[in-house]
């Protein structure tokens, strides 16, 4: 019945009362929150900077929650809870968006590194200070979360999206707790009926321990090995390059392996069907276009100088298909998702929340939340660029981010991919027509605007993710918006400190931080304002962004054929094109781990063991990068 599974019952006192009246916001679960969250920003960073790659690590936050909690139980004055546990993975994962909804491994690096003065409005180099960063971040920190709450009752209890990675954390979270677990097959349903759960039987507690210590082990075992990788490559620097296929091709063509597990992971979480565009991607840009737009001297520079050599011309090509690919998808999705709507909203059955109202954030709280938001980015953005950025661009950025956050929130929803760098392209296109290309600041201006829109769009998703755990967990949505504006405050700090820290220590741009995210946002924004290209390049990149648009528009259309899958993504194979072959290679074996573990084991649990493998390669390189910062900084010498 709804009222028995609504309660939960204290058996030290006999009380009996809803799961959300059970305590969530505590000192204990903050601290544990902002430290994983922490640990997640870091390494954000590491990859982010190194080839515009980052996650959320929904799953593994929960389970470093849950495993904090686990080890200190002894000493804990009353029980971790899984309601608990959802609120501090859900201020794990709003700490750890920052490095992407910031911009701070796109936008920021591209005003900072690449932008000319005269694309400035004539200005000096633009270096933003620690209070200036702190500004941009904060403006951009909060509308996504006040905007999330007011997306909730539409995208979740009403149209019931999937949000798979959502599901999944919420079936961690049930499982480890030994709580009452949604049904994941039934929630994977478009369809499905969100009251339909089942009791998980335990009829012997000790498969549940076995189940939690083989997921922990696994995640200690995995980071291991990559920590290790990563420190025996700070001292062996030549394990970050290896030229397997020849020290000419290696020199040349710039075709070398990183061994790299974190990069192995990120593949098997990225899954077959887009390693396999991105390895199409490499092979097309490092090993056909660029070496013959070298050979004909249409770039004649080194192969990885962005302006001059063959990085530089093939990452034209990579823009184009990307965005050609970001477009149309994006039109179909948003044409099906608001035919969806059409339907659904013809109908008589209004979903009940089943949550009490005082656990719920009213929508005047989220209206006028999400208006002081939309003005403090407008604020805090005028005070960081001046004058030169006008007021109509900027509350044009922050009205397209509410409209295209929408679009971005159901296609995570129904897909598990939220498409922020389509969004961003898009916004790009859209802010040329708006801003006149004779303005002197046209590019500075493209680039704002555009890095506000992605935030709202990046932001609303992932948080979205976390209330459809919180759902299914029964945890209180109020609890969890707190926890998302304690996690989004505390990312703008850290992310800015650790923004100047990587910019002082490092070099960047450089061999080990590409920053390729940026460059195609420079580049994008100088394209769309009118600038010329590189000799040449132009007719490839107009016959290769017709080629995947119309694959894009096939693939959007027939998502639901076998055949789909064999399509390959536009967006995979142009960071294929852009990042260099060694990234690249190894996702490529990651993802095909992915598919044989998939192939072999179809169980759930299997499922959630191979994204704790994964998520703990990607994490161990991330935190050990905090080694490599102090080391570097140190200048202690490599063997």
């Amino acid at each position: 019945m709804e009222e028995d599974r609504l309660l939960q019952i204290d058996e030290g006192g006999g009380r009996i009362f809803e799961k959300e009246e059970q305590r969530q916001v505590t000192m204990r679960s903050i601290i544990a929150g902002l430290g994983i969250g922490s640990i997640v920003l870091f390494s954000n960073f590491q990859f982010g900077l190194q080839t515009g790659w980052v996650s959320m690590m929904c799953l593994p936050s929960a389970l470093l929650g849950f495993a904090t909690f686990k080890t200190l139980q002894n000493r804990l004055s009353y029980e971790f809870t899984d309601v608990e546990n959802v609120f501090v993975q859900s201020l794990a994962v709003a700490v750890g968006t920052g490095p992407l909804a910031f911009g701070l491994v796109g936008v920021v690096p591209a005003i900072e590194k690449f932008l000319r003065p005269d694309e400035a409005g004539g200005t000096e180099k633009i270096k933003l200070s620690m209070v200036q960063l702190m500004l941009w971040s904060g403006g951009l920190a909060f509308f996504g979360v006040f905007f999330a709450v007011l997306l909730r009752h539409q995208i979740i209890i009403k149209e019931k999206l999937r949000f798979p990675s959502g599901s999944a954390t919420a079936i961690l979270i049930s499982v480890l707790h030994k709580t009452e677990v949604p049904d994941y097959e039934v929630v994977s349903q478009d369809e499905s009926d969100d009251e339909e759960h089942y009791e998980r039987e335990h009829e012997d507690d000790s498969e549940d321990d076995v189940y939690y210590y083989k997921n922990v082990r696994m995640l200690l075992q995995s980071f291991g090995v990559s920590a290790g990788y990563t420190v025996m490559a700070y001292f062996v620097p030549i394990l970050r390059n290896l030229p397997i296929f020849g020290t000419k091709l290696a020199r040349e063509y710039l075709w070398t392996f990183q061994p790299s597990p974190a990069y192995v992971g990120q593949g098997i979480i990225m899954g077959l069907p887009t390693v396999s565009s991105m390895l199409f991607g490499a092979v097309l840009g490092w090993a056909v276009l660029a070496p013959m737009a070298k050979a004909k001297g249409w770039a004649p520079g080194p192969m990885d100088d962005w302006k001059t050599g063959g990085q530089g011309w093939i990452l034209w090509v990579s823009l184009a298909v990307m965005v050609a690919d970001a477009v149309v998808s994006f039109l179909v999705i948003s044409g099906q998702s608001l035919y969806s709507l059409y339907k659904k909203s013809g109908g008589d059955n209004e979903a009940s929340d089943h949550v009490h109202n005082r656990h719920l954030i009213s929508y005047k709280t989220a209206c006028m939340g999400l208006l002081a938001s939309l003005v403090l980015s407008v604020a805090a953005t005028r005070l960081v660029f001046g004058a030169v950025v006008p007021i109509y661009a900027l509350f044009a950025a922050v009205i397209m981010a509410l409209f295209l956050s929408i679009l971005g929130v159901r296609a995570l929803g129904e897909t598990d991919l939220n498409p922020v760098s389509g969004i961003g392209k898009i916004s790009q296109v859209l802010f040329a027509l708006i801003v006149p290309r004779d303005h002197p600041a046209s590019v500075l201006i493209n680039l704002v605007a555009g890095g506000v829109t992605e935030a709202g769009a990046q932001q609303a998703g992932d948080l979205m993710q976390d209330l459809k755990t919180g759902h299914l967990v029964r945890a209180s949505p109020k609890a969890q918006f707190i926890a998302q504006l304690i996690g989004s405050a505390w990312s703008v700090v850290l992310s800015s400190l650790v923004y100047r820290l990587y910019d002082r220590v490092y070099e960047i741009p450089g061999s080990l931080f590409r920053i390729p995210t940026s460059v195609i946002w420079i580049d994008c924004s100088r394209l769309v304002t009118g600038e010329g290209l590189p000799e040449h390049v132009d007719n490839f990149a107009i016959a290769f962004g017709i080629i995947f648009a119309c694959l894009a528009a096939i693939r959007a259309i027939y998502t639901d054929r076998w055949w789909a899958k064999l399509i390959p993504s536009g967006v995979a194979v142009g960071v294929g094109i852009y990042n260099t072959p060694s990234f690249t290679l190894a996702r490529f074996i990651g993802g095909v781990i992915s598919a044989y573990w998939m192939n072999r084991y179809k169980d759930h649990e299997s499922h959630v063991l191979m994204i704790i493998l994964s998520s703990g390669l990607v994490l161990g390189e991330g935190v050990m990068s905090i080694f490599s910062l102090i080391m570097t900084a140190l200048h202690i010498p490599h063997l």
